[in-house]
């Protein structure tokens, strides 16, 4: 089992318990040949927006931000790095995006491990195929592709 470190620093209704983070954490990591661990940060709007500007140099706050461990050569490590999730955001585009709440809460920690493994979206060949192990991840999970508009009825 990969090993986490939970902080969380501001509390909501909704919030995922200790086991559906590492219940999430594995699935993204599954495949892997060895053990990791990884710092999952749970903070309010101040605390994002801050560190949002402070390494994106991006105003306000943001889903999730991750943070890759550089492991210099010749050191063995399995620490991934830290993800800082904000979440009255994550829930804030739950509800605009008709999406229950615990399954967005995957995604968030899906996309943020897969950054920490060194995938990224910054151009489209790169996003697509980001996107793809998403979706494939979290339909593991009996979770709906998060890509997806979901359709709601006036």
């Amino acid at each position: 089992m990969n090993q986490i470190a939970i902080q969380t620093i501001f509390k909501s209704a909704g919030q995922p318990n200790r086991r559906q983070i590492q219940r999430w954490v594995d699935a993204a990591l599954e495949g892997s040949n060895k053990t990791h661990s990884c710092v999952v940060r749970i903070v309010d709007e101040q605390e994002s927006a801050q560190l949002n500007e402070q390494y994106r140099h991006t105003q306000g706050p943001t889903n999730i931000l991750s943070f890759p461990v550089e492991v210099p050569d010749g050191i063995e490590l399995d620490l991934l790095g830290d993800l800082v999730i904000c979440a009255p955001v994550v829930k804030k585009e739950a509800l605009e995006q008709h999406k229950i709440l615990a399954h967005h809460w995957a995604h968030m920690i899906v996309h943020g491990i897969l950054h920490l493994l060194g995938y990224d979206h910054i151009d489209d060949d790169e996003a697509e195929q980001m996107e793809s192990k998403e979706i494939a991840i979290l339909k593991k999970l009996n979770i709906s592709n998060p890509y997806t508009e979901v359709k709601t009825h006036e």
